[in-house]
């Protein structure tokens, strides 16, 4: 089996086994999240904090969200060519569907924010090992969007957020692949090695 095969297979039952997770835990573990989040000790006092719009079973940020300080703008991802850029974003504000299936704020993407300008960034994950890498989607679109933290230290932080259920096996590292400052779930807070 190829190792892109094998990536294929190892989403595919992380997908499944977050999915099936109860309502109530997947409710419970978003509000717990939000307070691992709040306690990650480079969390921003300003600036913009972007999260992302949960789908397929991904835990939530809507705990996190309704709870931000006042001095920081929650902000959602938007299609930029093959990049991501950033909008801010409350509930009620516009929405439209990406070319994904995936809500994004109803905004020019050319007029969305860089990924550089922002403090923190929440991503979703299908998957994480012990040692802190993030198995993503496989489309790259993170990996692209933040390739310069390869040569630059943060900000932006990067923090991968899954269901303790979704940690695995040591990942197969990839050069593009770029690894989060921290990972959180319900339940943990794990640091990367630098």
């Amino acid at each position: 089996m190829s190792e892109n095969d094998a990536r294929t297979l190892l989403r595919r039952s992380l997908r499944q086994r977050r999915r099936d997770l109860p309502a109530a835990q997947r409710i419970a573990g978003a509000e717990a999240l939000a307070r691992q989040l709040f306690a990650l000790p480079f969390l921003p006092d300003r600036g913009y904090v972007a999260g992302y719009w949960a789908m397929d079973g991904e835990i939530g940020l809507h705990a996190f969200q309704l709870k931000l300080p006042a001095g920081l703008v929650y902000c959602l991802p938007v299609l930029h060519g093959e990049e991501l850029r950033f909008a801010p974003w409350r509930a009620g504000d516009g929405l439209v569907t990406n070319r994904f299936g995936i809500p994004e704020p109803d905004v020019s993407p050319s007029s969305a924010l860089e990924p550089e300008q922002m403090a923190l960034v929440v991503m979703p994950l299908v998957g994480f090992d012990d040692q802190g890498h993030r198995l993503g989607m496989g489309g790259g679109w993170y990996d692209r969007s933040f390739a310069f933290r390869h040569a630059a230290a943060a900000p932006p932080w990067l923090v991968g957020a899954g269901f303790e259920a979704q940690r695995t096996e040591p990942l197969d590292v990839q050069p593009w692949d770029v690894r989060p400052d921290a990972i959180c779930t319900e339940s943990n807070t794990l640091m990367a090695q630098r």
